[in-house]
């Protein structure tokens, strides 16, 4: 096996796939090969899932605690390479090294906080007689039960994390996994799963698998020994996925528009920051980030003038380098943004800032006197542009974000409470943030998509919820 090509994990061994075949990444910002990951076919898939089964039963029978010891040490083992991997990722997926190496200590701290979540996670009590005609004689001790094989698939903007945020909550509360992460991002991918092996994984309790979507993606979601889902990525993938799942529970974090509503009485120098911060960072490579902003008409010019000067400001170039604004995942992608960006400007928006593009590096680009017409008030461009669409009204800006098909969330400006709680329960999203960036975050608050950005709860606590069911025991005495 050469030096930059890695292997798939079975049954705590990684090997090779016997279809000879692999699948190269090329990195970003250099265009230079950085590594191949195998092209697994659908035998080696089944093997991987009948491994993960056999090993379930076995990981659900131990103490609560004795998972969490796993747990524990794996964040501990992930701690020890945070430069390796951080390199990794940037080299992999070109997000700038002090973000990469964030994305693993947060990685760290989601699983320690995971493992005592899963330590005080628990069933219940009930009595009959609190029930009219019901009988304190009747009793049910309702118990937690892992669903049993749990497939994780994770995205390439967030390889680590993500991709912890589904692993951890399954395997404390008694599930296995099989692991499937996104195939520009999968040797960040391996990186963490052999930190998870060094920290004493079973054998068979999580297997790591690759390959080709065409191959092994509806074979995997449609496989019988998979008992639940949870997939972070794009909103057509997400929707084929849920039909191929059938009976199976499913978890899907998909896109977002996330838009920022900055309301008259807003402190237009943090919205500013916000909105700068909440759509570029990443070059807005994240499902929530900002990916519009309603002002109103007689504000807009001082805001845009605001955005302007930040926007400006920020540093374009490569990761390596620290860069704010980095090459976005691929051509493709950096093609589909740079559509937008026309079709906008054919249109007659203004480019107050950017536009311009060296490869699949965009500069930050800000649009003004973007309209309904424009494909980018509506679509996600998961690239570092922003439209600013203007307005004549508070109720025009909450219209405009409820006709989006997304729903993940909004941000809203105001330094008014009552108006901050009265135009959050109108919109139809997941999460609103008052006077902040759109964001995952922090980690054990509930995270949650409507619409076509999502289906079910993830965070924390409610990960561990969505991966288990109830178990029913009713004592007649």
């Amino acid at each position: 096996m050469s030096m930059n090509t890695y292997p798939y994990l079975i049954n705590g061994q990684w090997q090779e796939s016997t279809t000879n075949e692999t699948i190269e990444l090329v990195s970003p910002y250099t265009d230079e090969v950085v590594g191949h990951v195998q092209a697994m076919s659908r035998d080696e898939v089944d093997e991987a899932i009948h491994g993960a089964k056999s090993a379930q039963q076995e990981w659900a029978a131990l103490p609560v605690n004795k998972r969490a010891e796993l747990l524990y040490a794996w964040a501990d083992k992930l701690e020890e390479r945070v430069d390796e991997i951080g390199q990794i990722i940037m080299r992999e997926v070109g997000k700038n090294l002090s973000d990469a190496k964030k994305e693993v200590v947060r990685t760290a701290e989601i699983i320690r906080y995971t493992a005592e979540e899963g330590l005080r996670f628990t069933g219940g009590f009930m009595q009959g007689d609190s029930f009219p005609g019901g009988s304190k004689n009747k009793m049910a001790i309702i118990k937690k039960e892992a669903l049993g094989v749990v497939l994780a698939i994770s995205p390439f903007n967030y390889p680590v994390n993500l991709a912890a945020a589904k692993i951890a909550p399954a395997l404390i509360t008694g599930n296995a996994v099989v692991f499937k992460p996104a195939t520009q991002g999968a040797i960040s991918g391996v990186k963490m799963i052999e930190a998870l092996q060094d920290a004493g994984l079973p054998s068979g309790l999580l297997n790591l698998v690759t390959g080709r979507g065409s191959v092994i993606g509806d074979y995997l979601t449609s496989h019988p020994g998979i008992d639940m889902i949870t997939f972070t990525g794009g909103t057509g993938t997400g929707q084929h996925l849920s039909q191929q799942a059938s009976m199976v529970p499913v978890v899907l974090e998909l896109g977002g528009k996330d838009p920022a509503l900055v309301l008259e009485d807003a402190d237009l120098t943090l919205a500013a920051d916000q909105i700068v911060s909440g759509a570029f960072s990443y070059s807005g490579q994240r499902c929530t980030a900002i990916k519009r902003v309603f002002v109103l008409e007689h504000q807009a010019d001082e805001l845009v003038g605001m955005l302007k000067e930040r926007v400006e400001k920020l540093t374009v170039g490569s990761p390596v380098d620290n860069s704010f604004i980095v090459p976005l995942i691929d051509k493709k992608s950096a093609d589909y943004v740079q559509g937008l960006i026309d079709d906008a400007v054919n249109k007659q928006a203004t480019v107050v800032h950017g536009n311009e593009r060296d490869g699949n590096l965009l500069h930050p680009t800000l649009l003004d006197h973007v309209t309904r017409e424009m494909r980018v008030a509506w679509e996600e461009p998961f690239g570092p542009v922003l439209p600013i669409i203007r307005v004549n009204s508070l109720d025009e800006m909450i219209e405009l974000t409820n006709e989006s098909e997304f729903g993940l969330q909004a941000s809203v400006f105001t330094q008014n409470v009552n108006s901050a709680f009265t135009v959050a329960d109108k919109l139809d999203v997941g999460t609103v943030q008052v006077n902040g960036r759109t964001e995952r975050g922090p980690d054990h608050f509930p995270f949650i998509g409507v619409k076509q950005s999502g289906l079910g709860v993830q965070g924390i606590g409610r990960s561990l919820e969505t991966m288990t069911r109830d178990k029913v025991t009713v004592i007649n005495l």
